[in-house]
């Protein structure tokens, strides 16, 4: 039985990377199997179904991904200006980028109503409104959710233009955020 977690959890990893490295446009089950040296009919012994399969596997890439923000910038208040300039800076980074994209294709999934990717970004939606208010100088409250919806908005924003060939515009709109005194 600790074989088959070792090996469930080799196979987790793996497809992890290959969602990053690919994005949600190769998975098909042959395309997920290959990705693990595996076979389909193995992956459905370590999964019950690609919708378990994609949810466990899309946690991992979220669990990675909150230990990278949580280490990036730790969580102490700050002004709505510098968290977004903190942050913004922290998406562009060449390691961030295979993880920016995955979000991407997966609100794009989520839009299209596919199973499971509704759900999925809807939870990790949650969690980023809630990783940003915490580090939000001022009190809890609807202001506060407010700020960091758009910060979260700005974010992805800029986020949507640097991975679909927008580069100079995100330049541009992170560039002015340093002209914006407070939000």
């Amino acid at each position: 039985m600790a074989d088959r977690q070792a090996q469930r959890e080799k196979v987790i990893q793996a497809l992890a990377d290959h969602l990053l490295a690919n994005g949600l446009g190769q998975t098909s089950l042959r395309q997920l199997a290959a990705a693990c040296d595996t076979s389909d009919r193995m992956l459905l012994y370590y999964f019950t179904d690609k919708t378990e399969i994609m949810t466990t596997v899309l946690g991992r890439v979220t669990e990675h991904f909150s230990v990278v923000l949580d280490q990036a910038l730790p969580a102490q208040e700050m002004a709505p200006h510098d968290l977004l300039l903190k942050a913004t800076a922290l998406i562009r980074t060449p390691a961030m980028r295979p993880t920016m994209r995955l979000w991407l294709d997966m609100v794009a999934a989520a839009a299209r109503e596919e199973p499971p990717f509704p759900a999925i970004a809807k939870s990790l939606l949650h969690q980023l409104m809630h990783w940003i208010e915490v580090r939000l100088e001022g009190p809890s409250g609807d202001a506060k959710r407010q700020r960091a919806a758009f910060l979260l908005a700005v974010i992805d924003g800029i986020a949507m233009f640097d991975m679909k060939g927008g580069v100079a515009e995100a330049d541009a709109a992170e560039a002015a955020l340093t002209n914006i005194a407070m939000l």
